[in-house]
């Protein structure tokens, strides 16, 4: 199995973000499990003691009228970064950070996947674009 990329240099050069079709939302459901839920097709969950949060399409959440805070876009690096590679998402939080922008990261297996304010999201493209260079 291949474990993915380590070397920062590497890793931002190589970083490719791509903006994701789609708007997304982070909910909650306190005395929930995983599994439940499914009916707003999660693309991500995690399990904390005050509840079950999951990120779904703003679109289903909207169809089963569950409430929301902010709607984010997804920008998806497509290096494939190892889980073990340090400083990539300091690199690109600090960059994000300068644009007043929030990112909050999820990394899956293969990739890093960064949710923006859905207004800041061509910002945030600029400046991961700018921080390949």
């Amino acid at each position: 199995m291949v474990t993915g990329e380590t070397n920062l240099g590497t890793l931002l050069k190589t970083m490719s973000p791509v903006l994701s079709t789609g708007e997304f939302v982070f909910v909650t459901f306190a005395q929930a499990r995983y599994g439940d839920h499914v009916e707003l097709q999660p693309i991500a969950s995690f399990n904390e003691p005050e509840g079950l949060t999951l990120v779904v399409p703003k679109e289903c959440a909207d169809e089963y009228d569950v409430p929301y805070h902010s709607v984010f876009s997804t920008i998806t690096l497509q290096v494939h970064s190892s889980l073990e590679a340090v400083g990539l998402t300091a690199a690109f939080s600090a960059a994000l950070s300068e644009q007043g922008i929030s990112a909050n990261v999820i990394a899956g297996f293969y990739h890093d996947h960064i949710f923006v304010p859905q207004e800041s999201a061509a910002t945030a493209m600029a400046t991961l674009v700018a921080l390949t260079q």
